[in-house]
């Protein structure tokens, strides 16, 4: 019968050691598991480079068979207001720990969507079930955690997973799924992935179901991402002061590609961060960027930005001449 669980899933590591590239964070997390004893802890950093998968695994080898019982994970993007710290997270803390264990894991998941008001009440949570329970808190951006939850928790920044990560996960998927991935393929999942696993692993998995031979072309339209020679393409042609041409490429890779503004912009972005171009129009491009970027947040008409975003370029490229 034919396995339909979805890869991120399936291939999320079991134990501390199969995570990969977060070599120091594993190391100090096997410490605590080594030493019985675990602080209050907050995971920050971007999506998919391994802050959930940490949590789990670090229970299942705290706890071992009974880390089920032991431990709870809550996403603080569903409920995040006080009342889930007052019922659910308090009434999780306050209980025993169960089989001989001396404490228990709460692991509350995107916790920088907690209101003002509901870390204000973990806080007080975290001091009084300390004996019982260790929280381990997971955010994207640490500056949203109040001070005094940071300063009761030892703090782990993951990095964004390097390219070499990245493809070792990648390589060791494709063959337990007996796929054939070229090396412009796997560029190409590392490009999109931007070392984010999770990205990386769909775009695999998108990839895999049309054919089990991948191809970079395959990848770049499975993810729905402009391949680097065509932003390059777009960036050269604005910067020679070609504006039809330029608004010609632009509108095949919006509507016939298919390709979000906002990824045709962080595209761009990089593109333009890694070319070699006069400093005074390169910070102008990227002053751009910014701009167009602000506007499409706040709800401006797509194809009327973009084509300013390119008009601009033209305007720019003509001025530095």
């Amino acid at each position: 019968m034919k396995d339909h669980t979805i890869w991120i899933e399936k291939y999320r590591p079991s134990k501390l050691a199969d995570i990969v590239g977060q070599d120091e964070i594993v190391e100090r997390l096997s410490s605590y598991v080594k030493s019985g004893n675990l602080p209050h802890l907050l995971f920050t950093g971007n999506a998919g480079v391994g802050k959930t998968t940490a949590a789990v695994t670090l229970a299942r080898e705290f706890f071992g068979e009974s880390w089920r019982m032991n431990f709870r994970e809550l996403n603080a993007s569903d409920e995040r207001g006080i009342d889930v710290v007052r019922n659910q997270i308090k009434q999780f803390a306050r209980t025993t720990p169960l089989d001989d264990a001396t404490f228990k894991i709460l692991f509350l998941d995107e916790a920088d969507a907690l209101t003002t008001d509901a870390q204000a009440a973990l806080r007080r949570t975290m001091e009084s079930y300390a004996q019982t329970c260790r929280f381990i808190l997971s955010c994207n951006y640490s500056s949203k955690i109040i001070d005094p939850i940071q300063s009761r928790c030892a703090i782990y920044r993951f990095k964004p997973l390097a390219p070499g990560a990245v493809k070792e996960e990648v390589r060791r998927i494709a063959s337990h799924e007996g796929l054939s991935i070229s090396d412009e393929a796997m560029d190409a999942i590392v490009y999109i992935a931007q070392g984010d696993m999770r990205k990386a692993i769909n775009a695999l998995q998108g990839a895999a179901i049309i054919s089990s031979t991948i191809d970079n072309k395959m990848v770049y339209a499975i993810t729905s991402t402009a391949r680097p020679d065509e932003i390059e393409d777009l960036l050269k042609i604005s910067l020679s002061g070609d504006f039809e041409g330029a608004e010609s490429l632009l509108a095949y890779l919006l509507h016939e590609r298919g390709i979000a503004p906002n990824e045709l912009i962080n595209q761009c972005y990089r593109a333009i961060v890694q070319r070699n171009m006069e400093r005074g129009l390169k910070v102008e491009l990227i002053d751009h960027l910014g701009e167009t970027d602000f506007r499409l947040s706040e709800g401006s008409n797509t194809d009327i930005q973009m084509e300013a975003l390119i008009a601009r370029f033209v305007l720019s490229s003509q001025k530095s001449r």
